[in-house]
C-alpha cells in the first residue's frame, strides 16, 4: 500500500472513530475537536522540542466512554495520546504523529469522601490544586505540590509519579495514591486496590500504572490518602559561599529537625529573579549558593532549636547571611524565590535536565557535572536549582540570543551523553521526576539496564498487545 492510500485511510478511520463515538456511546458536539487551534492546544505540553499534529481531541466524561475510545482505537489500529493538564517536560503528552488525543478536563469531578480513612476518590481530570483546597476544607492536607499544581492534573500526576517540593517529608505521588480504576490498552477496566492500606492478595497492579506516563492505558479515578493539616509551617532562607556548605546545612537541621522540604538554587536563579521585580531580595549579602527549608513549628522550643541550629551554621562558616519567616505571609514570600525560578527563566528558553542521585554523592556529582558544562558550554549561561534534601537537581542551560532554538538544542544535545554518563556512574536516575516521554527517551539505558527494559517492554505487550497507548514514549 502506498503512502498516500495509508494517509487516506488513517483519515477514513478517525472519522469512523468519531463518528461512532457520537453516535454509539453518548459524545456531543463539545467532546470532539477538530479544528486546528484545539489540535495545537491539547496537542501539546510544556515542551517545546516536538510540533503538535494530532489528528483529534475527544473529551470523555466518563470510565466508559474511555473504555469506548480504547476499544474503538483498537479496532481501527489508531493511536492514543493521554492528555491531561499539559504542564510535562519530557513530551510525555505530546501528540505529533495523527494520534487521537484523549484529554481528561470533562472528568474533573471530587467524588466520595471517607472520613474515617482520610481518603477521597477523585476523577483523573482533578486539578492539583484543587484537591488541596479540598483537603483544605476538611481539615486535612494534599502534601504533593509543585510550581504547576494551578493546572496540572492528578492523572498527568500518577502518570509521571510526580514529586515537587515536599518529597523530604511526604514522598512521591506514589505513596498518595490508595487505589485506581484504570482502562487498559486492551479496554478492560481494572479496579485496582479499591482504597485499601491493608491487601495481601498478589501482585499490586496499581503501580504499574503509576509512573508509566499512559503506556498501558489511561487511569479514569483514584483513592487519594489525605494527611493531617502541618501546624505553623516556617521557612528560612540561607546564603551559602560553597555548594558543600549547602550539605553540611542539610544535614545539621536533618539531624534534629523533621523538614518538610529543603530547596537550593544558584546566583544565577536569584539574579533573573530580582530582574523581573516580581520579588524581594531575602537579604543584602550575595552569595553563591541559596538554601529554602521548611518545619513544622508549633511550639516554642522548636523555633528555638532552629535559631540555635542557624548560629551553629553561621559559626561554622557555612552560611553568610539569613533570614527566617515571622508569619504565613512571609513564608509565602520567600517561597516565591524558590517557585518563581522556572517561570521566570523560561523566556531565556532553557535546554533543562531533571536528575537525580543518592543525596551522599550530590557534592561529587554536582562537581564533575559543572566541570563537563564549563569545558563544553563555555559562553553558555547555566542555572542550577533543586529538590536538594531527596538528591533532585535541575540543570538548566540558558539560550544566547545570537542562537536560534534549534541550534541552541542541537548544541545542547552533544553533550548529553556526558552529563548521563556521569549520571549512570553515580548510579543515578535521568529523570528525576519529570518522566521520560520524547525527550528523555534516547538516555533510558543511563539508568535502566538492558534487561529491565525489556521487562518493561513485556509489561507492556500485556496491557496493551496493539501498541495504541502514548505509542513512542519511554521507548520505541
Amino acid at each position: 500500500m502506498s503512502k498516500d492510500k495509508l494517509v487516506v485511510t488513517k483519515v477514513e478511520s478517525v472519522t469512523q472513530v468519531l463518528r461512532a463515538l457520537q453516535q454509539s456511546y453518548g459524545f456531543d458536539e463539545s467532546q470532539i475537536k477538530t479544528d486546528e487551534a484545539s489540535l495545537k492546544h491539547w496537542g501539546r505540553d510544556w515542551t517545546v522540542h516536538f510540533e503538535p499534529a494530532p489528528a483529534a481531541i475527544v473529551f470523555p466524561k466518563s470510565t466508559e466512554q474511555v473504555q469506548a475510545v480504547i476499544k474503538l482505537a483498537n479496532e481501527h489500529q489508531l493511536v492514543l495520546t493521554p492528555s491531561g493538564g499539559r504542564t510535562g517536560l519530557s513530551a510525555g503528552a505530546v501528540a505529533s504523529n495523527g494520534e487521537i488525543v484523549i484529554s481528561m478536563d470533562k472528568m474533573n469531578k471530587i467524588g466520595r469522601f471517607f472520613a474515617a480513612d482520610r481518603m477521597v476518590e477523585v476523577e483523573a481530570g482533578v486539578i492539583t490544586e484543587q484537591l488541596q483546597q479540598f483537603a483544605e476544607e476538611k481539615g486535612l492536607y494534599y502534601p504533593v505540590d509543585f510550581a504547576s499544581a494551578g493546572s496540572s492534573q492528578i492523572g498527568g500526576n500518577i502518570g509521571t509519579n510526580a514529586g515537587g517540593i515536599k518529597v523530604i517529608r511526604y514522598g512521591l505521588t506514589r505513596n498518595w495514591v490508595l487505589g485506581l480504576t484504570v482502562v487498559t490498552g486492551k479496554g478492560d477496566i481494572l479496579e485496582l486496590n479499591r482504597g485499601m492500606i491493608k491487601n495481601a492478595t498478589g501482585y499490586d497492579l496499581r503501580h504499574l500504572f503509576i509512573g508509566a506516563e499512559g503506556t498501558l492505558g489511561i487511569v479514569t479515578k483514584a483513592q487519594i490518602k489525605l494527611e493531617r493539616a502541618p501546624q505553623n509551617l516556617t521557612v528560612m532562607v540561607f546564603g551559602l559561599e560553597e555548594f558543600d556548605h549547602v550539605m553540611h546545612v542539610l544535614s545539621a537541621f536533618q539531624s534534629q529537625l523533621d523538614l518538610t522540604a529543603f530547596e537550593f538554587f544558584d546566583k544565577v536563579a536569584l539574579d533573573k529573579l530580582m530582574a523581573t521585580g516580581n520579588v524581594q531580595r531575602p537579604f543584602e549579602t550575595s552569595s553563591n549558593y541559596y538554601a529554602l527549608l521548611e518545619f513544622e513549628a508549633p511550639y516554642e522550643p522548636i523555633m528555638d532549636k532552629a535559631m540555635a541550629l542557624f548560629e551553629q551554621c553561621m559559626e561554622n562558616g557555612w552560611v553568610v547571611d539569613g533570614v527566617m519567616s515571622q508569619s504565613l505571609a512571609q513564608a509565602a514570600e520567600l517561597w516565591k524565590l524558590r517557585e518563581n525560578i522556572s517561570e521566570t527563566i523560561s523566556v531565556f528558553t532553557p535546554y533543562k535536565n531533571d536528575v537525580s542521585v543518592l543525596i551522599s554523592y550530590v557534592p561529587e556529582f554536582i562537581k564533575e557535572i559543572e566541570s563537563v558544562i564549563n569545558a563544553n558550554y563555555p559562553n553558555f549561561e547555566t542555572c542550577w536549582y533543586g529538590h536538594i534534601g531527596d538528591g533532585n537537581l535541575h540543570l538548566n542551560i540558558l539560550k544566547p540570543e545570537d542562537l536560534s532554538k534549534d541550534e541552541f538544542f542541537e548544541k545542547c544535545r552533544t553533550v548529553n551523553d556526558l552529563v548521563f554518563a556521569t549520571v549512570q556512574k553515580y548510579g543515578g536516575s535521568v529523570s528525576a521526576e519529570h518522566g521520560v516521554g520524547m525527550t528523555k527517551k534516547p538516555y533510558l539505558e543511563y539508568s535502566r539496564s538492558h534487561s529491565e527494559i525489556e521487562y518493561l517492554k513485556a509489561l507492556k505487550e500485556v496491557f496493551d498487545p496493539n501498541g495504541i497507548m502514548n505509542r513512542g514514549k519511554i521507548f520505541d
